[in-house]
Order: structure tokens, then C-alpha cells, then sequence
């Protein structure tokens, strides 16, 4: 897959403060890549340096094989954290203008718009002002802003702030339809439930540095540690423990379970296989839950940042 956006050794520092340290990342055409990092890592500063709002001191960027560069603009749709919608406009109205500032003609926006506002159950709100609207429903608004001309690359920061669950799963299946249809999608969120629904690839950045960064399912993979959970009806539970006890590396597990079982955390030794693993215990009892432990990118993103601390 080639990419649509590489960044080389960018750096950026505010006075004597530094916002980016060589970072350099790629990211995939038609991918939805998860920028990750503590509050102060240096997300939005990337962002904003994507969009062109501010410079690199040093490195390069290049968009779909050019050097990022001011046509790159109307190719380029950004969700921000902190919503721009003006409050006294009606709504109908502002994103009509908002549209035209991205190059679509009126007639083509204003089709555009209703098919979006149909979409997303929101026509009743055309001549409704910004003000009137809750939070979500704004975000509604700006989101189909965002997206109306199907630029190439999608940045969205926490697009799902304000959202109940309902329409954040709406926003969610949109964002996936989107990378289906071609567009490449950078999502940068504190979320990381979205992040495991919806990353292809991540890259994790604390105190200005990138300290990880590749295909999430390989991430995983590295970060795995060969545990399982075991659940399993013995007659002798105290001696079950002691046989699995001498053999594997052996801790209490805790999750639910319709059975009186012995919930158990192995952790396999390098010479030690899963077949094996099965065969002892299926010898001394029923097996009810058997499930390899695999770290979430919630775990990774702790680890990963606590052991940079």
C-alpha cells in the first residue's frame, strides 16, 4: 500500500520549548491512522502543521509524492477539537458558506448538503441557529462540513465529543463508509475503544517524541505476552491449581462466568505450546472459557508511555 502522507525528521520547538523532536511517519492511502499521545505530546501540532496553520522548523512533508504545499489545502478536510461554528448563523446558511470556501459552486454544495442532512436526520434544522443546538447536534453539522468535499485526507480530533452512543456509532459507520470510498483518515482521540474499532495503523508520541508506531494488529502481536485464560470445572480444585501450578507460570483470573469454574491467568514458558496447554487441563476437567489474553490499545498506550516516563 503506498502512502498518502510521509513525514520526515519534523521538528518544532516555541521558544525554548519542544513541540516535535524528528518525528517521521507514513500513512497508508485509504487507512485510518490513530495519532495517539498524552495531553502536551505534540498531536496537534503535527495537525495543525499538516494543515499549514504553522511551519516545521526543520524536515520535510510530502502529500501523495509532492511537497506539502498550499494546493494540498482543498485535498485536506479538518475536524478540530475545539468546534468553529459561528453561533448566531443559521445553520443551512453557514454550511453553504463553509462549503464555497472549499470550491464547491452553490448548486453543488446546496445538493451536496441535503444529501448529508438526509443522511444524518437533520434537515429540520437548516434554518435552526447554531446557538440553538446542543453540542452533538453541532458537531453534527461540523462534521458534514468537514467531509462535504471529499477531500483525499480526513482529520478528525476526538470527532466523537458530545456524542451519546447512539450517534457516535452514526459517526463511526460515516468514518468507516468514508475510508471505503478512497479517503485516508488521520483520528486523533483519547478514546481508545474507537481507536481498537477503527485504527488500520497507530503511532504513539509523548514529550515530542514518536515512540511507536505500525500496523495495529502487528503491534499487538508484539506486544502479547503468551498468557490465556483459563476457566475450567475441576472435582478438586485445590489440586487442579497445584498440578497447573508446577507446570506454567500461574496467577488468579477475574472475569465472568455462567460456571463454578477455576478461572485461571497461564502464562506459556518459550518451550511450552498451546495444544499442550489444552491437553493437560481437558485431562483434569471441562474447559468453559479458553481465551488468549491480547492487549488492548489502551494497555499498550500506558506501557508504552509509562515505561518512556
Amino acid at each position: 500500500m503506498s502512502n498518502l502522507l510521509v513525514a520526515r525528521d519534523v521538528c518544532k520547538t516555541y521558544g525554548n520549548y519542544t513541540a516535535l523532536n524528528n518525528l517521521s511517519l507514513e500513512i497508508p492511502k485509504g487507512s485510518i491512522f490513530g495519532l495517539l499521545g498524552p495531553n502536551g505530546a505534540g498531536k496537534t501540532t503535527f495537525i495543525r502543521i499538516i494543515n499549514q496553520i504553522t511551519m516545521p522548523d526543520k524536515g520535510s512533508i510530502t502529500f501523495n509524492g509532492e511537497a506539502l504545499q498550499q494546493k494540498h489545502i482543498a485535498h485536506i478536510g479538518y475536524l478540530p477539537e475545539e468546534r468553529g461554528l459561528y453561533k448566531s448563523m443559521k445553520v443551512g446558511e453557514q454550511a453553504l458558506y463553509l462549503a464555497q470556501l472549499k470550491g464547491l459552486s452553490k448548486l453543488e454544495a446546496k445538493r451536496k448538503l441535503n444529501e448529508w442532512f438526509e443522511r444524518l436526520e437533520i434537515c429540520d434544522w437548516w434554518n435552526k441557529k447554531i446557538q440553538e443546538l446542543s453540542k452533538g447536534m453541532a458537531q453534527k453539522v461540523q462534521f458534514i462540513v468537514t467531509v462535504l468535499h471529499e477531500p483525499s485526507l480526513l482529520i478528525f480530533d476526538e470527532p466523537f465529543s458530545g456524542f451519546d452512543p447512539v450517534n457516535a456509532n452514526l459517526i463511526k459507520d460515516e468514518i468507516l463508509a468514508l475510508r471505503d470510498k478512497g479517503a485516508t483518515i488521520v483520528f486523533s482521540t483519547h478514546r481508545m475503544e474507537s481507536v481498537e474499532e477503527l485504527c488500520d495503523n497507530i503511532a504513539l508520541i509523548h514529550q515530542s517524541n514518536k515512540i511507536l508506531d505500525g500496523e495495529l494488529s502487528q503491534i499487538k502481536r508484539n506486544f502479547k505476552s503468551n498468557t490465556f485464560e483459563l476457566g475450567i470445572e475441576a472435582q478438586d480444585k485445590e489440586y487442579f491449581n497445584e498440578q497447573l501450578a508446577a507446570n506454567y507460570e500461574v496467577e488468579p483470573a477475574y472475569f465472568k462466568s455462567i460456571y463454578d469454574d477455576v478461572k485461571l491467568q497461564v502464562k506459556l514458558k518459550e518451550h511450552q505450546s498451546t495444544n499442550q496447554l489444552l491437553n493437560e487441563v481437558s485431562s483434569r476437567g471441562r474447559i468453559n472459557h479458553f481465551k488468549e489474553v491480547i492487549p488492548s490499545v489502551n494497555d499498550i498506550f500506558i506501557q508504552s508511555v509509562t515505561n518512556h516516563e
